[in-house]
């Protein structure tokens, strides 16, 4: 019974994330950036492309496929109204619906990442596979390859979601949250690949990364659709993905208990 209300309460803020002009912008925000990405290692390139861990084909299409899917994968796409809600008290009023508070906000957190890249991934990727090779987005190695893809790009949507859970349950404890969203979202964006693809990152420091949960975001999905993951390696990140997503529920949930055990709302 509460599936139907969880699966009902998806569909109402899926089709309300839905913005065309807001996608328009968007679009035309993340073709720029990754193209002056591109641009950018190419020149790197030029020197010894030999050197370098990953190709610069599978680069291109890491690149293209991050800026497709910026607002299902980046930490930095956060809820503001679920921020406000605890700041100004009216948590209290998703308090009396019948249905777990952090289902609903974990629910929610997805269905609105979703209505965001729904409109802004396909210009994205219709127009980067148009262009020409090595800066275009190539095809996935075979048909194995996109379907380990899609699952990991599940499993990263709900590891991000679960991660920005805990952001938004720290809200609970301080006045203002922009000092937590700002600290964490910095050190975030570096540590999942959004800036400098992990592979790029010396070997030691890379290692540690890679068991962390931000290795389980957008580095895993993203290198398993051009084939610069696969095999035991790739198993292994869907491991991790899968060892994370729980870890994290678990946290978040037990959390959210101790924090709501302790909440005083002004006025009731």
């Amino acid at each position: 019974m509460n599936s139907k209300k969880y699966l009902s309460f998806f569909r109402i803020t899926f089709s309300s994330g839905i913005q065309y002009r807001a996608a328009l912008g968007g679009t035309v925000t993340q073709f720029a950036w990754g193209s002056m990405n591109l641009l950018l290692y190419k020149a790197f390139y030029a020197t010894d492309a030999a050197k370098f861990p990953m190709s610069f084909e599978a680069l291109s299409s890491y690149i293209w496929l991050q800026q497709a899917f910026i607002s299902m994968l980046f930490l930095w796409f956060l809820d503001n109204e679920i921020f406000n809600l605890i700041r100004n008290g009216n948590v209290a009023y998703e308090l009396v619906r019948p249905l777990n508070l952090y289902n609903m906000w974990f629910i929610k957190s997805v269905a609105t990442r979703l209505a965001k890249v729904v409109l802004r991934c396909f210009p994205i990727l219709i127009i980067a596979y148009l262009l020409p090779s090595p800066y275009g987005l190539s095809l996935p190695v075979d048909l194995f390859s996109f379907i380990y893809f899609l699952i990991t790009l599940f499993l990263a949507l709900m590891v991000v979601c679960a991660f920005c859970m805990l952001i938004y349950i720290t809200t609970f404890y301080t006045l203002n949250p922009s000092g937590v969203r700002f600290i964490t979202l910095s050190l975030t964006e570096f540590l999942t690949g959004a800036i400098i693809p992990i592979p790029f990152f010396p070997e030691g420091f890379k290692k540690i990364i890679e068991l962390t949960p931000f290795s389980s975001m957008q580095n895993i999905p993203l290198r398993v659709y051009s084939g610069d993951l696969s095999g035991f390696e790739m198993y292994k990140g869907i491991s991790l993905q899968i060892f994370w997503l729980v870890t994290l529920i678990v946290i978040g949930k037990l959390w959210m208990k101790k924090a709501l055990k302790k909440t005083v709302i002004q006025g009731g």
